[in-house]
C-alpha cells in the first residue's frame, strides 16, 4: 500500500517532510549495519529496507548523503566487522577483500609518465605492457 512512490508524491506536493537529520539517519544506518548478519549482500539496500517508514519517507539525496557518512563511521567504529576500500565501497571484514597499496613515489610516477609518453600510450597502457613483460620474463 505504501511505497517510495507514494511518499515521493507526498513530498512533491509538499505534504510530507520527515524531519530527520542526515546525522540521525546515518547513526541509524550504522546501528542497523552493526546488527546485520555477516555476509549480507548489497549492504546499502539492506540498510535502507530496514529503516522502515523513515527510510521510505526520506529523499534519495538525503539517504545517499547519510550512507556516505555511515560507511565511514561503520569502517571506523565497527572496525572488526567492516572495512572501507579506496573506492569508498563498504565490505565485510572476512578476509576475502585485500586493500592493495595504490601509492607510488613522485619519482617513479614521473618516470612512468615519461616512459608512457615515449611509447605513445597512456599510463594505464604502459602499466599493462610492463605487467605482461614481467609475466613473460618470470615464466
Amino acid at each position: 500500500m505504501f511505497d517510495r512512490d507514494f511518499f515521493a508524491r507526498l513530498r512533491r506536493d509538499k505534504f510530507l517532510n520527515p524531519g530527520v537529520s542526515k546525522a540521525k539517519l546515518s547513526q541509524a544506518m550504522v546501528e542497523i549495519l552493526d546488527r546485520l548478519p555477516a555476509g549480507t549482500k548489497d549492504l546499502k539496500n539492506a540498510v535502507v529496507a530496514r529503516l522502515g517508514l523513515v527510510g521510505a519517507m526520506t529523499t534519495t539525496r538525503d539517504i545517499n548523503a547519510a550512507w556516505e557518512t555511515a560507511k565511514r563511521k561503520a569502517a571506523r567504529d565497527v572496525s572488526g566487522k567492516f572495512l572501507l576500500d579506496d573506492r569508498g565501497v563498504l565490505h565485510w571484514d572476512d578476509g576475502s577483500v585485500q586493500i592493495i597499496d595504490k601509492k607510488i613515489s613522485a619519482a617513479n610516477f614521473r618516470k612512468l609518465n615519461e616512459l608512457a609518453e615515449a611509447e605513445g600510450v597512456n599510463v594505464d597502457g604502459m602499466v599493462s605492457k610492463l605487467i605482461k613483460g614481467y609475466k613473460r620474463k618470470r615464466g
